[in-house]
């Protein structure tokens, strides 16, 4: 079954997702809040300052990528990297030289005085950028030379980089209390630090800060023969262009971290867009049937958003919602018409008595005061009794929601009640007559509640059952559900009243049984069914292939429930 357009306010159809706050009742028509609609064409796909959910979805996003883009810069892998094959670099150079300076030594055995020292170190070929020192063995450097130029690395633009190393270095200075750096250190200075070592046989490196604020590093290795130190050799160099490399890869991973970082907080808006601006209309319509003053603002029924057609739990959450509101208004109607059948039924037996009252006071004769006294206490009674059905009707609800629910086995219960009633069946000359199965039938449900619905059915059938008549109660198992049935031979349902058995107050009895019974017996049975899942309907035994107009054999009360 198809549903209805909703109609806003203006008479056109109310869009998918729109806050309808109530309808009309005397149009019909769905009623928008003005404010609402305009609040939500105008903030886009979200209101950042009015919705928490949103902004927490995108700054959790982009936390995450804040702190993997974070970590990749300090931890530095590619800088680290890079001043690492330097340093190795320059130290397997330095073996060289050493290797070359003794093999010399040995070819020609004599003192390595300054001057050999120097020729020697004219003929090794120094690598580009790196400086070579010839050290006599009293420690005096008696020789220098500098290798070629080194080749110019490209320097790119780095202006991300330059922005957050000028904020890093003045944070870095304000902490400090503003103390100037320490002076760099110079190959030379660094070279005569290792000396001491290297004449001693051991061969050590170690690296410091360049005047202009970039990186040396120093190694220096022993030139031994027959292990006696005859001289040290050493190198010095700079970094080779890494921090261009590194400042260039920085700004890179930088360009990508933004870019990142422009798309995450785009999707993380659309995210939330999808997320919050739908939970928001819910809740926007769900406060309004909790505020007092709603009915100035939509004097209808509150509708939640209609936003089924979202294949996720947002979509789940709008049809529970809107589930429970239209059971909660079902639940109203239900009251107001419960209490409007109340007032009408009671009133007739209020009539009735004051009728009675006041005619009592015109009655003459003692046979006149003891048939109008008859008469109110049959009113009496009658009100006693749907005061009774009234208030066991309206804690039905309550009741079935508290009770907790038990397996039993239905074949025992519907055994119990048919020995019981039988009695009062074969009392009135009425055939009582059982066909259960012989194996227990296990179902889950209120024992004591569905018994109820049982005992109604077959007191109804009894009750309009006369001397030779029979009554018939059976049940069977079919697959997931199981069937019990009470039949009679009695004069059967009239067809008009087929459909209006089950309702509140009504009531189709032989004139000799007015006003015994409340007509609500079979309603509260049909809640009872239905609150277990089952169903319930009443249908009159006619013969096979006989016309329908012809009358009853009977009237036949099935009940279905699951197993």
């Amino acid at each position: 079954m198809t549903a209805a357009p909703r109609i806003g306010k203006e008479g056109r159809p109310a869009r998918s997702g729109e806050v309808v706050l109530g309808e009309d009742w005397t149009s019909g028509e769905a009623l928008v809040d003005p404010a609402l609609r305009a609040s939500r064409d105008r903030r886009g796909l979200v209101s950042l300052n009015r919705s928490p959910l949103a902004r927490k979805i995108i700054l959790f996003n982009l936390l995450a990528l804040l702190v993997l883009a974070g970590g990749v810069l300090f931890l530095n892998p590619f800088r680290d990297t890079l001043v690492s094959l330097r340093s190795e670099a320059l130290v397997n150079e330095a073996a060289l030289v050493s290797d070359v300076f003794e093999a010399v030594a040995s070819e020609v055995p004599g003192p390595m005085d300054a001057a050999r020292l120097a020729r020697v170190l004219e003929t090794v070929q120094v690598p580009p950028g790196v400086e070579a020192f010839a050290v006599a063995a009293d420690g005096s450097v008696v020789a220098r030379r500098m290798g070629a130029a080194p080749e110019v690395i490209a320097a790119r633009p780095t202006p991300i980089v330059d922005t957050l190393t000028g904020a890093w270095n003045g944070v870095r200075g304000m902490l400090s209390g503003g103390e100037p750096e320490a002076a760099g250190t110079d190959g030379l200075s660094l070279v005569q630090t290792l000396l001491p070592a290297a004449l001693k046989g051991e061969g050590v490196r170690i690296d410091g800060r360049a005047p202009d604020g970039g990186r040396v590093f120093a190694v220096a290795e022993p030139v031994m023969v027959g292990g006696q130190v005859l001289a040290v050799v050493a190198l010095t160099g700079d970094q080779g262009g890494i921090d261009v490399l590194v400042r260039g890869e920085r700004e890179q991973v930088l360009l990508i971290f933004i870019a990142s970082l422009m798309m995450s907080f785009g999707l993380s808006l659309l995210l939330a867009s999808t997320i919050a601006n739908p939970l928001s209309d819910l809740a926007a319509a769900a406060e309004l049937g909790r505020d007092r003053d709603a009915r100035k603002m939509a004097p209808g029924r509150v509708r939640i958003p209609d936003l089924a057609a979202r294949p996720d739990e947002i979509g789940r959450l709008s049809v529970a919602m809107r589930g429970m509101v239209a059971a909660l208004y079902d639940r109203i109607d239900a009251n107001e018409q419960f209490a409007a059948d109340v007032a009408h039924e009671i009133k007739n037996p209020l009539a009735s008595l004051r009728s009675a009252v006041g005619t009592m006071r015109l009655a003459k004769r003692e046979d006149q005061k003891n048939k109008l006294l008859d008469v109110i206490e049959h009113d009496v009674r009658r009100l006693d009794r749907l005061v009774s059905d009234i208030s066991n009707a309206s804690r039905l609800d309550s009741e079935l929601v508290k009770e907790e629910e038990e397996e039993f086995n239905l074949v025992r219960t519907l055994t119990n009640i048919a020995e019981y009633l039988g009695q009062q069946a074969n009392e009135k000359g009425v055939e009582f007559i059982t066909d259960f199965p012989s194996d227990p039938i296990m179902i889950r449900g209120l024992e004591a509640r569905l018994a109820q619905v049982f005992v109604n059915l077959i007191t109804n059938a009894i009750s309009f059952c006369e001397d030779g008549d029979a009554v018939r109660v059976w049940a069977r198992r079919r697959e997931n559900r199981v069937l019990i049935v009470v039949e009679d031979t009695g004069p059967g349902i009239p067809e008009q009243a087929l459909t209006k058995v089950f309702k509140r107050f009504y009531s189709e009895r032989p004139q000799g049984q007015f006003g015994e019974h409340s007509g609500l017996g079979l309603a509260i049975s049909k809640q009872i069914v239905e609150a277990h899942g089952g169903v319930i309907w009443a249908e009159n035994i006619r013969p096979t292939h006989a016309d329908v107009t012809s009358d009853p054999l009977g009237a036949r009360f099935v009940v279905g429930l699951p197993v």
